[in-house]
């Protein structure tokens, strides 16, 4: 065998490897309801395949644009208009408190920045509450680090996932259990095929748009922004990502950031954790405050203004919202107008911090 042979063989093993372990961590995952399972197994095992030497050299390019496509269609379809509509005669006051979430989480994440070996744009990506799966797709595009963006976006989602219930119960007298009086999440009644497409017009008319506008992650943008469109314009026809494709997106992801680990990023992201752990909660505290401002001004219960500004991890917001019988429709909405207004926001703001205090992206 040519040595060209033998280097497309041990390649081509390398992603089978990669992929098969990657698949049962999915499952694995799945079966402990982890949030994203695809993008966390997909993390770890890269990660772990990396840090031995067994792993791939890097994902394509072209590769990992079309997952952030793919991430960009799945949360660009969230936006459905009755969804919107249950919060459009409070918009400023919605408006104004998720601007003040986007503002709480971006200033933590420049107070992680001041610490060795992590640049306060890789902070401020790390940080920033909304659209976990957005800002790890593009963390690298910006000048983040994004193995160190990963660990703590999903560390965040993590901590939400698992207080947030608790919260609910002991703080706000949630009674788990209960039948929903509110409405229940978008459930979407149409074809597979539909939704690819959907998924398909959303990449091809999105991903030449983004590049034509010259805006950041435009791979994200441009197809989230047409998914917008389609979905508020009422032609998405209640259509989804097929399931499939959003794992392997999500698994994509999780190989983009983990193959560029190694043990000296590694050591970054152990000495970063307990910093970062503490600006989450911080962050938490304050959304929870900012529950409050937004239940007083738009009478939603304190329940609802508590799960409406939760930063992050929105299925397990609405699991928790369905189970204790509020408005899940409001909840939704504020939530969904979040997470976009911080892909819209953020990446514009990592290019003006990436200009004035600098990137630097660990090797």
């Amino acid at each position: 065998m040519t040595a060209s042979g033998r280097l497309r063989s041990i390649c081509w093993w390398r992603w089978l490897l990669l992929a098969v372990l990657t698949v049962a961590g999915t499952a694995a995952l799945s079966a402990l309801a982890v949030p994203s399972p695809a993008l966390f197994a997909g993390l770890f095992v890269a990660a772990a395949l990396a840090l031995t030497g067994l792993g791939p050299a890097r994902v394509a390019r072209s590769i990992t644009s079309g997952g952030q496509a793919v991430i960009g269609i799945v949360i660009g379809l969230l936006a459905r208009p009755d969804t919107l509509a249950a919060v459009a005669a409070q918009w400023l006051p919605v408006l104004l408190i998720s601007l003040g979430t986007l503002l709480a989480s971006m200033a933590a994440g420049l107070l992680m920045g001041l610490q060795r070996g992590v640049t306060p744009l890789t902070g401020m990506l790390a940080q920033t509450a909304g659209g976990a799966s957005g800002l790890v797709a593009i963390s690298r595009e910006l000048g983040g680090d994004e193995r160190v963006v990963a660990v703590i976006q999903y560390l965040r989602v993590g901590l939400v996932t698992a207080t947030m219930p608790v919260v609910a119960t002991l703080v706000y007298g949630a009674r788990p259990g209960s039948p929903g009086d509110g409405g229940s999440p978008p459930v979407t009644d149409a074809p597979w095929w539909v939704g690819l497409v959907v998924t398909a017009v959303c990449v091809a008319v999105g991903v030449p748009l983004g590049r034509l506008a010259r805006v950041p992650a435009g791979s994200l943008l441009g197809p989230m922004v047409v998914a917008l469109a389609i979905s508020l314009s009422g032609l998405s026809f209640d259509a989804s990502v097929p399931m499939l494709l959003v794992g392997v997106a999500y698994a994509v992801i999780g190989w983009q950031a983990g193959l560029r680990f190694t043990r000296h990023a590694l050591s970054t992201v152990a000495r970063v954790l307990p910093l970062a752990t503490a600006l989450i909660l911080a962050v938490v505290v304050v959304s929870a405050g900012l529950g409050l401002l937004l239940s007083h001004f738009t009478g939603m219960t304190l329940l609802e203004g508590y799960l409406a500004t939760t930063p992050g991890g929105v299925y397990a917001v609405l699991a928790t919202a369905i189970s204790s019988g509020v408005d899940v429709t409001s909840v939704l909405a504020v939530q969904v107008l979040r997470v976009i207004l911080m892909l819209l926001v953020a990446p514009w703001l990592a290019r003006f911090v990436g200009r004035r205090l600098g990137t630097g992206v660990q090797g």
